[in-house]
């Protein structure tokens, strides 16, 4: 194996450094506002005065309503045309009215005064085809390509127009049969609508309206009471609290200098890694002498606080769209339920350090992860994944209706319960990057664990052509560790993948295993592999299949969990068969090296239940009688065996465990080897 160099304990070291350094740099540079508070509850901090100026924040409640509002009520916008104030102005100063010819400038005057306010026709104002009551609305009209605003009772509708124009020449010429003088001239013919409808300018206005609603209301001068100590915090109240709060925690810097400000990010980020550090160490220390698995674990950790920092300081109601139960779930592939527990909640500390209801969305994420957790046992198989999402989402909205419940987070409920609903879907979806950090790791989840244990693959076929007795012999095995597995709560995929590949180097020389002969040879025949061969080349021939099958694992690229297997199956036992043929041969009992594997013991729970299974299921064989008092002493036999030669040494099973397993295995092979009715043959019928 090739070394890099690197001491080992910095290796395991390294990555830890690396994070350390770059938690320093993304750490928040700006300081979270110092109270902790809710509507209702009495103000336990000193008196409060604003230390500098803020406008009040809307909630958005309020800006939902505002919107809503603005929605329903829609500004018709009419252009001015000049071109028929000039064509009808032009008009009435060219009127010939004869011995009437007093009246024309004050004709001219008024029509020029009417279509300065304006002229629609008599339905009036209107919103697209329908007419409005125009004694409450208002208008854009657009002159000289400048709008203005103004109520619709200004303008005036056509017969007002018309009855305007009699009006204002009646108080000056009361002699004057001014209605007959107008329609002998046609004058009233020259008043016509001049502000023209435009529907799409109306339009576009209306869409722009709804979305430009300011976000604040009022504004607090520094050095304004904001709230006393003891005082009820009304919403009111809370409402300034937030605005400021807001403006604080992104506009003020520390109060202490910069180089405190770093000395509080280094204590902080050397916290953090250091908590990592020991959630690893207590749950599972072996996974520090793997830095594949430590740089996974640091990069989530990475991934979900850059998410939480970023998220957080630019728009705190995008964190309930996160989907930070994911990390549980990329976890549960990869480790055990005690150190996915550990690992999860530390990769959620930034939440509740850093964030706007830290505590509130630290709660949520942590109940819906466990949740997630458990669910996906059940629910982890194609499009049933979508129902885990469905449940991740019930688990968040519960618990966030629980929070809101007690008044201790706002918001537009329908807005967060969307964010968290899609974040739900994302948490489904983004599991699959789980196969992505499988190969950047070389780590092996349960999905690829299901996977290698599938018959039909490629190199188990080939075993299965080259070597149909240790095919059988390995499926054997499979379901005998199966069972023992469950008894003690290990991992049965992990444990079925490895005993499928366990004798994959038996392929490299089948003829050399028994149970790959087509017939056993007679005793004291010279045919078979072994029968021209001494003891010492035949263990030799033996032992090669685990170096075999470690070169076929490299090959087929099988990953290191299932190498393991193959590796620690036999341990450092010895061929105990050729073992004693060579020293009842006369060979010397101090030169027996060859006759030891010269493996690795097992190192886990799951590689001890291999090693029996492997060693049960092949001596079964040899049996001769079928009670359970007969397998109970079989099986005690060979375990004590095993312990004797010290194989369980290196490995974490319990005496309980162990146990356990034994009564599991008891049990199989009373159900496998069981009596079976011996059919009466049918007598012979007397001939008629």
């Amino acid at each position: 194996m090739k070394t890099t160099g690197i001491p080992p304990a910095l290796k395991v070291w390294l990555p830890f450094i690396v994070l350390f350094f770059i938690l320093v740099l993304i750490l928040p540079t700006s300081p979270k506002f110092g109270y902790e508070y809710k509507r209702g509850s009495e103000w336990n901090y000193e008196t409060l005065y604003a230390q500098f100026d803020f406008p009040i924040l809307k909630t958005e409640e309020q800006i939902q309503e505002e919107r809503s509002r603005s929605a329903s009520s829609v500004i018709p916008y009419y252009k001015y045309s000049e071109d028929v104030v000039n064509k009808n102005l032009r008009a009435a100063e060219a009127l010939s009215l004869g011995r009437d010819a007093a009246l024309k400038p004050a004709i001219v005057s008024a029509i020029r005064d009417i279509y300065a306010q304006g002229v629609v026709p008599d339905e009036g104002v209107k919103v697209d085809k329908n007419a409005v009551d125009i004694s409450r609305e208002v208008l854009y009209v657009q002159k000289d390509k400048r709008a203005t605003k103004m109520p619709v009772t200004e303008v005036y509708k056509l017969s007002d127009a018309k009855s305007k124009l009699i009006a204002e020449l009646g108080r000056n010429y009361k002699g004057y049969n001014l209605d007959s003088i107008f329609k002998a001239n046609s004058i009233y013919e020259l008043i016509v609508p001049n502000l023209v409808y435009d529907r799409q300018t109306t339009e576009v206005v209306h869409a722009e309206s709804g979305t430009f609603i300011s976000p604040t209301q009022g504004f607090v001068n520094a050095g304004q009471l904001i709230v006393s100590n003891g005082e009820i915090v009304t919403p009111e109240i809370a409402q300034m609290l937030d605005s400021y709060k807001v403006e604080y925690e992104d506009n003020m810097g520390y109060g202490t200098s910069r180089a405190m400000q770093w000395a509080g990010n280094i204590l902080l980020s050397l916290v953090l890694v250091l908590i990592l550090y020991f959630a690893v160490y207590f749950t599972n220390r072996k996974v520090l002498q793997e830095p594949n698995k430590v740089c996974y674990i640091l990069l989530v950790f990475l991934i979900f606080t850059v998410c939480a920092l970023l998220v957080g300081h630019t728009q705190p109601l995008y964190l309930f769209l996160v989907p930070f139960t994911l990390p549980a779930l990329w976890h549960q592939s990869f480790f055990r339920n005690k150190a996915v527990l550990a690992l999860y909640m530390i990769t959620l500390l930034p939440l509740l350090i850093f964030t706007h209801y830290g505590v509130v969305l630290f709660v949520m994420f942590l109940f819906a992860g466990f949740v997630a957790i458990f669910a996906f046992r059940y629910f982890y198989k194609g499009w049933q994944q979508f129902i885990t999402g469905l449940i991740i989402f019930v688990a968040l909205a519960v618990t966030y209706f629980g929070f809101r419940f007690i008044d201790s987070v706002s918001g537009n409920v329908a807005l967060t319960l969307t964010f968290l609903f899609l974040g739900s879907i994302l948490t489904v979806l983004g599991y699959q990057l789980v196969f992505l950090f499988e190969n950047i790791f070389n780590l092996v989840s349960n999905s690829r664990l299901a996977e290698l244990g599938d018959t039909s693959n490629k190199l188990l076929r080939e075993l299965e052509a080259k070597a149909p007795g240790t095919f059988q012999h390995s499926l054997q095995v499979m379901s005998m560790a199966d069972a023992a597995a469950r008894s003690i709560g290990a991992n049965v995929l992990l444990v079925r993948a490895g005993a499928l590949y366990h004798d994959i180097g038996k392929m490299s020389n089948p003829q050399c295993f028994i149970e790959n002969e087509a017939l056993l040879p007679a005793e004291g025949s010279t045919t078979g592999y072994h029968a021209n061969l001494d003891a010492r080349q035949s263990a030799r021939d033996i032992i090669a299949h685990v170096k075999d099958g470690l070169e076929l694992a490299d090959r087929y690229k099988l990953p290191q969990v299932i190498k393991d297997f193959i590796a620690t199956h036999h341990g450092t036992t010895r061929t105990g068969y050729f073992y004693n043929k060579y020293i009842n041969d006369g060979g010397d009992p101090d030169d027996t090296a060859d006759f030891y594997y010269p493996g690795v013991k097992p190192f886990t729970k799951e590689q001890v239940i291999l090693m029996l299974c492997d060693s049960i299921e092949a001596a079964s064989r040899t049996l001769k009688a079928s009670t359970p008092e007969e397998y109970s002493a079989f099986v005690e036999k060979m375990v004590d065996a095993k312990m004797s030669a010290g194989q369980f040494d290196e490995s974490s099973i319990s005496i309980r465990e162990l146990n356990m397993v034994k009564e599991s295995l008891k049990s199989y092979l009373a159900q496998l080897y069981h009596e079976r009715v011996v059919y009466p043959k049918m007598k012979a019928r007397p001939a008629n």
